[in-house]
């Protein structure tokens, strides 16, 4: 059994890597911004909490059907429109939130820390990316 004070820890962390994410996306004017990912954050971590409270043997089942359901969510981010394809980042920001979220509820802050500077990183990487790639295309 968990103490409460853990428990309060782990929520609140997931609150601020939850916000970190959301606000960034939200920074970008993104469809799922700061409360999406804040609310897949903060529900991955109560749903791992409670798994590993109610089921303290096995909590893995559970925690597992996470990745799966918000696989749905992020799905529903994504849009076909002739030839383009938008959305995809999104959709994989929500799911490495939930990833993440569940990190959390399992009490690794260390790899949870890491998660969040990299999915950080990674989001800003797309913008230089983006900028370069626009600013090369114009040299052609």
């Amino acid at each position: 059994m968990l103490a409460n004070t853990d428990i309060m820890i782990r929520i609140l962390m997931a609150i601020a890597a939850g916000a970190l994410i959301g606000f960034e996306r939200e920074r970008t004017k993104h469809a799922a911004g700061l409360r999406t990912h804040l609310l897949v954050c903060i529900g991955a971590t109560l749903i791992t909490l409670t798994s590993i409270d109610m089921f303290p043997q096995n909590p893995a089942p559970i925690t597992a059907a996470i990745i799966t359901g918000v696989g749905f969510l992020g799905a529903g981010t994504i849009f076909r429109d002739k030839n383009n394809v938008r959305g995809l980042t999104t959709a994989a920001s929500i799911w490495a939130v939930a990833g993440l979220g569940v990190t959390l509820g399992a009490g690794a802050y260390t790899i949870a820390a890491a998660g969040t500077a990299a999915m950080l990183f990674t989001l800003e990487f797309g913008r230089i990316q983006y900028v370069l790639t626009r600013k090369r295309r114009k040299w052609r």
